[in-house]
């Protein structure tokens, strides 16, 4: 029972550059339309919040 899994996944620094294109790409999928809903959030609110 030493604490440590022999089974622990490999971090994104010790991937491929395959795998690390596929986190890239993974990240921009719901980072982009994250950012967007929360411009538009910030932005409605501003109109609701103004008048």
């Amino acid at each position: 029972m030493s604490g440590e899994s022999s089974t622990s996944p490999p971090d994104a620094a010790a991937a491929g550059p395959g795998r690390r294109g596929l986190i890239v790409f993974a990240w921009l999928w719901v980072g982009v339309p994250l950012a967007y809903g929360l411009y538009e959030l910030v932005r409605k609110a501003t109109q609701l919040f103004t008048g």
